[in-house]
């Protein structure tokens, strides 16, 4: 008999252990899936069971049903999709399987993954079974049943000798394996068996499950010995025996307790690279080629990635689903660094080395979860003057050829959709000057097989135009024309085209002047990729619905009555998104001490607001945990990059960040002094310092790095440090690393510079006094009549972007130092309304930047015999 006193026991403690597991972990559920295959009765009635034992103790139960017509490829592809789903911990395929199409069976039961396979029929857990590794594997349900019903009588099963009665894999063999490592001596019988009757008569525990009904005889078993019969044959007046339901949950939730101990947010079981140091100093290529990089795959495991949530672009890269972030959107963030940097010289002073030398520190010497978030760099200034932006010396994001070209392809997917509204404006208002309302909405609204409907995006437009009508033949002539005429004024388009090129001479072109553009030609010009709007929608974006919406909003041009006309009213929002969606995810490499780096975005910080994605720093911050650091990198100085990242990154992201990381270098300290580049007068570095407060990376005498960590500490830094990652990697910056972690327990006072309610003119005239320390600001005209048209289209309460030279604090890339009392004329303002930032244009600050003399191309080759890459730095 069974004590339903002890099973109620059990079901108590199983919903007691979903429950703290919930507890522990907020926002988990146990799943449990159940596939079938056809419609069979009995099959439905096990189900049904299932189901509701898995519901009355909290396990999220799922019940796949596929037709008795599907084939084994269907099968399977449905097993794989379980086996891939995080939210599914355990699943049980129902046998048999009732089609009428050929299945294997046995291929079906492999296919499913050993760690969710609660069955216990997959070869995997078979043979760990039968090895006795009853810890590592799932044991099926009604042998597990059957040791707790014996289990239940009291008897020591140890010594005992037992009897099965029957060889199936799916109760026989693991009952036989089960009883054998729990110390039992055990005889397999079956149907051939000759002295079936003697060896029952020996058995102190006697399992059936042969099949077949009265195969043992009563009078066959000795007093006292434990029965338990398996058999499904009823025979009339038989008590029937109680299946242990219970298995399977308790193997869910083993199945789901294994799923949070590997996937565990913050718990990281990382293998750092060990970096072989080199004096001098080896080329960034070549350094970055004396790393064997970890497979990616690897990298993703080890941070608490899920396989389905990668998609791998080769060995050393790979996109990271945004379905991670929603998997732990309720575990806690960690700790939130930015590195940002002094107004530079024209080579840039170290910030991205330094992010890559932080984060080394703190993980591979310090053993903290930590993620890099750096920005994709953009193919211009890595043929122009400044090269890669992948780090430099033992401090880099490997393998740099990958990450310094093309890398996943986000920035070509970039250049391709905002090319692709380009094209719709002007296409648009060539189309509109050519054609009557009907001939245009001939052909905006075509009959299709007799049929003529609008589109979503249509009908949006005729929503925001006040038109409830669904009907294409409803609309009056005064609709019509109101839905067909855009009426864009050529004078007021915004909307340029770009190229992920340095190009001068894009900066000003004239186009449509073909003979079949019929005269309609205008003054155009390029900018660059990195300077789209559509970037800075990318990095601003907290996931796909949002970068869709944003998309939706930007502003190309206002129409002839004044109002701003969109992208979504040019019909091309989908299409963007349908360009975007791969782009949207973040890409996952590591540093040459096998760190985890998410690359992804890359706006200028001089022409866009200069910080990597929302969306990067988002998943990293989760996935790090509460005691994780995440260390992003604020484009060129603090002037442009870190404000930006303050008001405009940290005001949509919701985030705050715990510690400022300022990097500096002796060199551009001299310069903004006043002095030649080399010199190490103490003059030239107190007058570059006298309006800094920072954390340091340098290098020089040590007496001049002495007296710059003294004056910094003076004007008010946490901490000052002198860092060597470049030489030494990760080793250079411990302390570096350990100045942040101090300096992250302690209380942030963060709060933005302004408030976006206040007028246009007031936030910039903020800006250019308190953080550029000019005395007033000048709008020319074309700026105050933007400044106008953008207020009154209800603009004016969005942030500011301010568009500067980043080699002075001014406007004017020769005034060094930290210059007082200038004006910052403003020249233009542009809208970035999808974005959500309006940026004036300050003095001759250009959108497309020009090569130099000697670009950097000239040293940039690819070997034929090798394949490899050589040149970049």
């Amino acid at each position: 008999t069974v004590d339903l006193k002890i099973l109620r026991g059990k079901e108590k403690r199983l919903k007691k252990q979903v429950a703290e597991m919930k507890e522990k972990f907020p926002g988990f559920t146990p799943g449990l899936a159940i596939l079938q295959v056809g419609n069979r009765d009995d099959s439905n009635l096990y189900i049904n069971m299932k189901l509701k034992a898995a519901a009355e103790i909290g396990i999220s139960a799922n019940h796949i049903k596929l037709p008795n017509t599907a084939t084994e490829a269907e099968v399977l592809k449905c097993i794989a999709s379980l086996n891939g789903d995080p939210a599914v911990h355990g699943f049980i395929v129902q046998l048999p399987l009732d089609s009428d199409k050929p299945i294997n069976t046995e291929k079906i039961t492999n296919a499913v993954a050993p760690e969710k396979d609660v069955d216990g029929l997959s070869s995997i857990n078979a043979g760990k079974l039968s090895r006795g590794d009853l810890g590592d594997c799932f044991i099926p349900c009604t042998p597990k049943g059957c040791m707790e019903l014996i289990r239940q009588t009291g008897i020591q099963v140890t010594g005992k000798r037992a009897v099965v009665v029957g060889r199936s894999k799916i109760v026989g063999a693991p009952m036989h394996d089960l009883l054998l490592w729990n110390h039992a001596t055990v005889t397999t019988c079956h149907s051939k068996t000759s002295t079936l009757a003697e060896e029952v008569a020996k058995a102190d525990i006697l399992v059936v499950a042969a099949g077949k009904a009265e195969m043992v005889k009563g009078e066959w078993i000795k007093p006292g010995a434990i029965v338990i019969d398996c058999g499904i044959n009823h025979v009339p007046g038989a008590w029937v025996m109680y299946k242990e339901w219970g298995s399977y949950n308790g193997c869910c939730l083993e199945s789901a307790q294994r799923f949070l101990e590997k996937f565990q947010p913050g718990k990281w079981n990382i293998q750092y690279n060990q970096l072989t140091l080199k004096m001098p100093v080896p080329s960034d290529i070549e350094i970055s080629r004396s790393c064997i990089p970890k497979p990616i795959d690897q990298v993703a495991k080890e941070i608490g990635l899920l396989p389905d949530e990668i998609e791998l672009y080769g060995q050393t890269k790979a996109k990271v689903h945004l379905s991670a972030l929603k998997r732990l959107k309720n575990q806690p963030d960690g700790k939130y660094v930015v590195v940002t940097g002094i107004t530079p010289t024209p080579l840039g002073e170290g910030k991205s080395t330094t992010t890559i030398g932080l984060v080394q520190a703190l993980g591979a010497h310090l053993h903290q979860n930590v993620f890099a978030c750096v920005r994709q760099p953009s193919q211009g200034p890595t043929f122009g003057i400044k090269g890669g932006a992948a780090g430099g010396g033992y401090s880099q994001v490997v393998p740099m050829e990958e990450f310094n070209l093309h890398l996943t392809g986000d920035i070509h997917a970039i250049t391709a959709a905002n090319n692709l509204v380009a094209a719709a404006v002007d296409t648009r208002i060539f189309h509109e000057l050519t054609q009557s309302d009907q001939a245009l909405y001939n052909r905006l609204v075509p009959s299709v097989n007799g049929v003529r409907k609008f589109s979503e995006i249509q009908i949006r437009r005729l929503q925001k135009l006040g038109i409830s009508k669904t009907d294409p033949a409803a609309l009056t002539k005064e609709e019509v024309n109101l839905f067909v005429r855009l009426d864009i004024d050529p004078a007021t388009i915004t909307w340029q085209r770009v190229l992920d090129t340095n190009d001068r001479f894009l900066r000003r072109i004239t186009i449509g002047q073909s003979p079949t553009e019929k005269g309609f030609s205008r003054m155009a010009q390029f900018d660059i990729t990195v300077s789209s709007e559509i970037m800075a929608v990318l990095a601003l974006s907290d996931g796909l619905d949002d970068m869709k919406k944003r998309l939706g909003r930007m502003v190309v041009a206002s129409s002839k009555r004044g109002e701003p006309v969109t992208t979504d009213d040019l019909g091309v929002t989908g299409a963007l998104a349908v360009l975007m969606k791969d782009a949207v995810k973040p890409n996952l490499m590591q540093t040459l001490e096998g760190t985890p780096v998410f690359v992804h975005a890359g706006p200028f910080a001089n022409i866009a607001h200069g910080n990597s994605s929302v969306l990067a720093d988002k998943i990293a911050l989760k996935l790090v945990g509460k005691e994780g650091f995440v260390v992003t990198e604020a484009g060129f100085g603090a002037d442009i990059g870190m404000e930006k990242f303050f008001n405009i990154k940290c005001r949509y992201s919701d985030l705050r960040p715990n510690v400022v990381v300022l990097v500096a270098t002796v060199r551009a300290l001299k310069m903004h002094g006043g002095g030649p580049a080399v010199s190490s007068k103490r003059g030239f570095i107190w007058k570059g310092i006298q309006n800094h407060s920072f954390t340091l990376h340098m290098t020089d005498t040590k007496a001049e790095l002495a007296l710059v960590v003294q004056l910094a500490k003076e004007a008010g830094a946490f901490d000052a440090v002198v860092c060597t990652h470049w030489a030494e990697g990760g080793k250079g910056a411990v302390a570096l690393a350990q100045a942040v972690q101090r300096a992250s327990q302690t209380p942030s006072n963060f709060r933005f510079l302004y408030n976006v309610e206040l007028p246009v003119i007031d936030k910039i005239r903020i800006i250019a006094q308190q953080i550029y320390g000019a005395s007033d600001i000048e709008l020319l005209p074309e700026a105050q009549e933007k400044v106008a048209v953008y207020t009154k289209q209800g603009f004016g309460n969005l942030p500011i972007c301010m568009a500067k030279t980043h080699l002075s604090l001014s406007h004017d890339p020769e005034q060094k130092g930290a210059p007082t009392g200038f004006i910052l004329p403003i020249r233009d303002i542009r809208a970035s309304v999808g974005a959500g930032f309006l940026y004036p244009l300050v003095g001759t600050m250009s959108t497309m930047p020009g090569l130099p003399t000697r670009p950097s191309f000239y040293d940039i080759d690819l070997d034929t015999a090798s394949g490899e890459v050589n040149g970049l730095f």
